[in-house]
Parts: C-alpha cells; structure tokens; sequence
C-alpha cells in the first residue's frame, strides 16, 4: 500500500457477479487470484479483513422465486452458493500464502467451521482472512445485509463494497451518460433517493451503528489498498 491504511478492521463485501471476470457464469481464476492478491497487500499492510460475498454468478434466491420457486427454499439455495465462492476465494488467498478461514451461518462441519463470533475475531487478531458465508442464515435476507450484520458483530471501521463502476451515481452510468457521482452521501439520502447502493435493511443497520459504507470500483489491481488510503474515486456513505 502507498501510504497507511486508514482503518484497523474491515468488511469487504464482494458480488458473485464480480467473480465472473469475462465469463458470462461461474469463477474467473484470473479474477479470484487478481482479488486475493489485492486482500493478501490489505492484510500485509496491517488491516484485518472480513469478506462477505454474494451467489449472483452461481444462484440469486429472488429469481428462483420469481421462476415460482418457493421464495425461502430459493434463498437457501443462494446461500449454499455463497459457500462454493467462499471456498474458491479461501483457496485463492492460501495459493498466495495468505490464511484465510471460511465461517458458515448455516453448520456444515466437513466443509467449513460454523459462524462463532469469538473464534472469528480470534482468527482477525492473528492476522488471517475471515470470509463469511451462508449469508444471514435466513431467508429474505441479502447478502448485503449479511455483511452490514457482520460488519457490527465484528466491531469494522467500515464497509467497503465493490461494484462495478467507482462510487454511487444518480443513475446508472453505463446506461445513462449524464449520471452524475456523489463523493458522500447520507444514510437517509440513500434511503429517500432510493440509490441502489445496498438494500434498505443494510441502510437501516448500518445507519443505526454509525458504520461508514464505502463504494468503490474493484476492477483494477491496488483498488482495495487505495480505497483504504482514501485515493482514487469512491463514494461514502456516513451519517450527516
């Protein structure tokens, strides 16, 4: 990292879809190891790091339930996808020499250690990669949601959430030209305005713990170190 990190503990919530690369499916290799390095130079600098991540390029629980199948068995299915990408990442920091432990909200013992926030701070002090899967272990949750939710428990400076595009605009920049960014917004902008930054739920914790929600594009490789040195393009989301 260029210059020293401006928080001790974060969240980095990462999307399925961002795992894709130029797939239109499943698991770049080239992406995972792309982002593992960049989480590897976060942790080497000295900052713990949480990762939530999201099923979108495996399994979305709301469109299986808007194909007419049962809206809480749908979400389930979202988040056992949510572990194979939790696995995949986990491999792809260890190939780099970097720990990283895989901590499930839904118990499946041969394949990964269940959710228990002590044993997961313990595995943040001594410098390993914590990345949480089975999102809440509820259905009607997202993983958005899932990562505010883990972001309190674990006492993180900040939510980092990467997108594809470098911060929160108006309106969709790839389809509309004149969209405008904001440098920061305020929980209750992003609810009023309907921003499409995290869903409401997250919003509403986030803002109820005072826990800064920042945007940024995580395309290029640095762009998680820089975003936690306050440079390059970002938005933040904090109260007023």
């Amino acid at each position: 990292m260029s210059s020293a990190p401006t928080y001790k503990r974060v969240l980095l919530k990462l999307s399925g879809e961002g795992l894709m690369g130029p797939k239109a499916y499943g698991l770049d290799d080239a992406t995972l190891g792309r982002i593992a390095a960049d989480i590897k130079a976060v942790v080497a600098a000295g900052v713990q790091v949480c990762v939530v991540i999201g099923a979108g390029n495996i399994f979305r629980g709301v469109s299986g339930a808007a194909s007419g199948m049962n809206r809480a068995s749908a979400d389930y299915m979202g988040m056992l996808a949510t572990v194979i990408n939790c696995l995949a990442m986990q491999s792809a920091l260890e190939r780099l020499g970097c720990a990283a432990r895989v901590l499930s909200a839904i118990p499946m013992d041969t394949v990964c250690e269940p959710y228990i926030r002590p044993k997961a701070v313990a595995h943040l002090e001594k410098g390993r990669v914590v990345i949480f899967a089975g999102g809440t272990g509820n259905p009607f949750f997202t993983t958005d949601t899932a990562a505010a939710l883990r972001a309190v428990e674990m006492e993180c400076d900040v939510v980092l959430k990467a997108t594809q595009v470098d911060g929160v605009y108006t309106a969709d920049p790839k389809r509309d030209k004149t969209a405008t960014r904001y440098d920061s917004l305020s929980y209750q902008e992003v609810l009023t305005k309907d921003l499409k930054v995290m869903d409401a739920a997250a919003i509403a914790l986030a803002r109820e713990n005072k826990l800064p929600i920042l945007v940024f594009a995580m395309q290029e490789t640095g762009a998680f170190a820089k975003a936690l040195s306050g440079q390059g393009r970002f938005t933040v989301v904090k109260e007023e």
